[in-house]
């Protein structure tokens, strides 16, 4: 299992954001990069990390013990 750095970056900033809109804002990119690089990371890892509904998301379990 080798996990881009980058894409884990991604994914820390999400997590603090609470949202993929705020990590976007803040990365300086769109909210589609930020939702394609972290669902790549997802298929990496083999584990869902983030709950997607329309209006909001969440950390899993296992996003937020990667999140620690």
């Amino acid at each position: 299992m080798r996990a881009d750095l980058n894409a884990l970056a991604v994914f820390a900033v999400v997590a603090e954001e609470t949202s993929f809109r705020g990590a976007a804002d803040r990365l300086g990119v769109t909210r589609s990069a930020v939702s394609q690089t972290l669902r790549r990371l997802e298929e990496e890892l083999g584990v869902t990390l983030v709950r997607r509904t329309t209006r909001s998301m969440s950390l899993t379990e296992e996003g937020a013990r990667l999140r620690e």
